[in-house]
């Protein structure tokens, strides 16, 4: 292969071909083509079409590090101690995701994930492997010191609806959008939409504090 940013375009080309026509219908040749590069590349880096979409989704795991680390590398140091410390960093790394839920540059690995939400493959073990699944089980933690509770299989339920609030901007976006009679999801209903979610947090978090041991 040419180069790093002709490996890099391919790659991003390739998730965006997956994400739209899935294993079996996107075409390694039109991939090579669109990336400026030859079919024997991907036979010889990738050994073919399987190879090539796990490397998609190694791709997709290392943009998703990328984006989100810097807060993760954060809260990994050293986990806050106190409720309203912990509160602090959830709302943060979940109005976060709110903002790379609702980004542009994120449809095409949107739908990659989505299709192996649906069926997963080893792709989503790779996917899951990576970042996400460290930051999923990093808001379970921060939910269990939130709500001053070791109950770890209540946090991971919680920590579902949380995140379910923010993935509908981005699965649900076209239901949403008609719901709400408008045309697009701007900066304004965004915001609107950022302010509901860090609003139902908090009240999620204050009725668990308040329910029996």
């Amino acid at each position: 292969m040419a180069s790093r940013e002709t490996h890099e375009r391919l790659l991003d080309i390739a998730v965006e071909e997956f994400g739209a026509k899935g294993l079996e219908g996107a075409s390694t040749r039109s991939i090579a083509a669109a990336a400026g590069t030859a079919m024997s590349s991907i036979t010889y880096h990738y050994g073919g079409k399987e190879g090539l979409y796990l490397a998609a989704a190694d791709h997709i795991a290392r943009r998703t590090a990328e984006e989100f680390g810097p807060n993760l590398a954060l809260a990994s140091e050293k986990l806050p101690e106190d409720a309203v410390a912990a509160r602090a960093l959830l709302q943060r790394m979940i109005a976060d995701f709110a903002d790379k839920m609702v980004s542009p540059e994120i449809e095409a690995r949107s739908l990659f994930i989505v299709r192996e939400q649906m069926r997963p493959t080893q792709a989503f073990d790779r996917i899951y492997g990576g970042l996400l699944g460290t930051m999923l089980g990093q808001l379970a933690e921060l939910v269990c010191i939130a709500t001053a509770s070791h109950d770890r299989y209540r946090a991971r339920l919680l920590t579902v609806t949380l995140i379910g609030q923010v993935i509908v901007m981005r699965a649900s976006r076209a239901s949403c959008l008609r719901l709400l009679e408008r045309d697009q999801l701007d900066a304004a209903l965004v915001a609107d939409l950022k302010a509901r979610i860090a609003a139902n947090i908090d009240a999620i978090l204050d009725s668990i504090r308040q329910e029996p041991a």
